[in-house]
């Protein structure tokens, strides 16, 4: 069986809850990603944080991404999949919650960064429904 652990791009760095909007958007260009877990003091996941969010939620809304910081960001229980859970899992998770990317966790530690791509490359047969389950406003 393949696992999220398989397909994972490991070594996911967070964007600290008390971090500026700023700073992980200079972390994001400097990693070349659209999206960071934001992670507490305590080094549990508290959310994510995209880029989009960084635009639309603050930018746009007049927001300066100096003073708000990455925590403000981090609302409810986040989204993750199971180092060791199944692609079958992992697609399901996407679909259910329409997110293209997961934080992999390994009990409460962050491993790594799951996303569609990874595990359409892996299940090219559910491709199709999975990007349209994903896409489609629910």
């Amino acid at each position: 069986m393949t696992t999220a652990r398989d397909l994972m791009t490991p070594g996911a760095e967070c964007v600290g809850e008390k971090e500026s909007l700023a700073d992980a958007a200079r972390k994001m260009r400097d990693l070349d990603v659209g999206a960071l877990p934001i992670c507490g003091e305590d080094n549990r996941l508290k959310g994510m944080l995209t880029d989009r969010d960084i635009v639309v939620k603050c930018v746009a809304d007049g927001g300066d991404p100096n003073k708000t910081t990455a925590g403000a960001f981090a609302q409810g229980k986040p989204v993750t999949i199971g180092a060791d859970d199944s692609i079958e899992e992992a697609l399901r998770t996407m679909e259910e919650h329409q997110v293209r990317r997961l934080p992999v966790i390994d009990g409460h530690d962050l491993v790594g960064m799951l996303a569609q791509a990874d595990v359409v490359q892996a299940a090219p047969g559910r491709a199709g429904r999975t990007v349209s389950e994903i896409s489609e406003p629910k």
